[in-house]
């Protein structure tokens, strides 16, 4: 198994700031894609939407405030079914340390160079939106490919 990690600090007084970004409806469509509906509760099943590009079903598997958000993907591309995206959150001074992991790809195929770059680029969209207030979700993100 592969697994896709990153780290981000967010300039912020607490880690709940952050936390309600990964757990509200409106908080994952301002920073992740702006097609975004479900239920970000512990139990829930959040969907995701990239226009004609597609999307995944994430099943809430934990959900502890101001400490860790994991989800299992349930539907997407066969590469992620299975997988599991963790978010830990721990303050570290004057920011909250987002810890990510996406982990279980089954190899490293080019897919998840992709996917790499993109869970980077929608970290620090995470970290615009806790700080200003504003983000850069689908479809106003960052593209890296011809395709994207």
């Amino acid at each position: 198994m592969v697994d896709i990690l990153h780290k981000v600090g967010v300039r912020t007084d607490s880690p709940q700031s952050v936390y309600e970004a990964l757990t509200t409806i409106d908080g994952l469509s301002s920073w992740w894609t702006n097609e975004t509906d479900g239920d970000g509760d512990q139990g829930g099943v959040v969907r995701f939407r990239f226009g004609d590009k597609g999307g995944f079903d994430m099943e809430v598997l934990e959900a502890v405030p101001a400490k860790r958000v994991r989800w299992r993907v349930a539907d997407g591309p066969e590469e992620w079914i299975d997988t599991t995206v963790t978010f830990d959150l721990e303050q570290d001074g004057d920011h909250t340390k987002v810890l990510f992991a996406h982990r279980d790809w089954r190899e490293p195929v080019e897919f998840m160079h992709h996917c790499s770059t993109k869970w980077a680029s929608y970290l620090l969209s995470l970290k615009a939106l806790v700080e200003t207030g504003a983000g850069a979700p689908a479809p106003n993100d960052v593209k890296i490919d011809s395709w994207d």
